[in-house]
């Protein structure tokens, strides 16, 4: 069986990118705005993918169902196996602690971490993924993954 194609979602600082690398640089391409620069060059590579069933990772704030929806529709009709989604739920104010302590060039600016933070929607598995992962601080550097088990009841 194929790799599911993953989309990442958190503000700036939670961690996507170093998880990226730890977990999923041998399996999986890695779609990123920071480093594509544009949102054409990412839609190229991401039908690039799409097209040869590769494995790929989403690796952007993806801070609405909408942004993230759009990545799951299109693995789904390219006839990708499986979907998922890791929540990077991690406090603002530790986003931006991080985030101020990497190199000038690679910082966003404080306001932007806290914009995506006033609209970003936990994700869920209605936005068409088969499962949703919640990646928080852990001690000593690490992470704690957990899968997300939502209710059916109606309520």
């Amino acid at each position: 069986m194929t790799a599911p194609a993953i989309v990442f979602c958190g503000l700036q600082g939670s961690g996507k990118s170093t998880f990226f690398a730890r977990r999923f640089a041998d399996t999986h391409v890695r779609l990123n705005l920071d480093t594509l620069r544009t949102r054409h060059r990412e839609d190229v590579l991401l039908h690039a993918c799409l097209a040869i069933q590769q494995p790929f990772v989403a690796d952007n704030t993806n801070p609405t169902p909408t942004s993230r929806r759009r990545y799951a529709a299109l693995a789904r009709a390219a006839g990708f196996a499986g979907v998922e989604c890791y929540w990077f739920d991690v406090p603002t104010d530790l986003c931006v602690a991080r985030n101020a302590a990497r190199p000038e060039d690679k910082r966003v600016p404080e306001v932007g971490v806290r914009g995506t933070a006033a609209k970003f929607v936990q994700p869920t598995r209605a936005e068409g993924f088969d499962r949703v992962w919640r990646v928080t601080p852990g001690d000593g550097g690490e992470v704690v993954v957990a899968e997300v088990v939502e209710s059916t009841e109606a309520g």
